[in-house]
């Protein structure tokens, strides 16, 4: 793989407040693509995790989540340090597991990103949204959004909606503010027993999650009134 800076990317500064994510770009304070996907969950599945909760209880699930949420971190910053050629080194037992995990991505996943214009990069819809892509470049001959994902188990596709409905958004960003044309997406995703799943999601099928991204777009702005 091959660095390419093609684009200029802005710097932009994050920041959490009652568990909204916003970034701040130039004058703007924008909604984070995760807030809004959050923020217009459909009632079922605000039942199914309801149920989860339950399930297991309050504190397992948060002790789960957390758990999940600073491997899924740890793993991402061993992933962005091997793009940039820099390598990291972690030996806490989370940081050992977080690493053989992004080595399995790197192995079967990163092989086939041929060209990279940016890593962990900010990209925003003036006025709408922004994020925070895990890669963006040209994937298996096509100029693709690539993100990252750790799962506890292995995920079948119909569980991943909002990780298609994320790439879109920020497919919907790059193509917007820097002209570009692309339609796919690549989700590379590991589990803590090295299981490794890819999914891809292009052409048409890409393009309807994102209008449906714009529809929840539109929802959630009418939300905050």
């Amino acid at each position: 793989m091959k660095w390419n800076k093609l684009y200029h990317y802005p710097p932009s500064t994050r920041s959490t407040t009652d568990g909204l994510r916003t970034y701040s770009i130039g004058k703007e304070k924008l909604p984070s693509v995760t807030t809004i996907l959050q923020a217009t969950q459909s009632e079922e599945k605000k039942a199914s995790l309801a149920k989860w909760k339950a399930r297991v209880g309050a504190t397992q699930a948060e002790s789960i989540r957390n758990t999940a949420a600073s491997r899924g971190t740890n793993m991402h910053l061993h992933l962005e340090k091997h793009l940039l050629g820099k390598g990291h080194l972690d030996l806490t037992p989370e940081g050992k597991t977080a690493k053989t995990m992004a080595d399995v991505i790197i192995e079967k996943g990163l092989c086939d990103l041929s060209e990279i214009w940016g890593s962990e990069t900010t990209l925003h819809y003036p006025g709408l949204f922004a994020g925070q892509a895990d890669a963006v470049g040209t994937y298996d001959y096509e100029d693709s959004i690539i993100d990252y994902k750790q799962s506890n188990r292995p995920k079948q596709r119909s569980y991943i909606e909002d990780y298609c409905l994320q790439l879109a958004a920020y497919a919907l960003a790059h193509n917007h503010v820097y002209r570009t044309e692309i339609t796919q997406g690549v989700i590379l995703m590991c589990t803590p027993d090295l299981y490794f799943q890819k999914f891809i999601i292009k052409g048409r099928e890409f393009i309807r999650y994102q209008h449906e991204f714009l529809a929840r777009v539109d929802q959630y702005y009418k939300l905050k009134g």
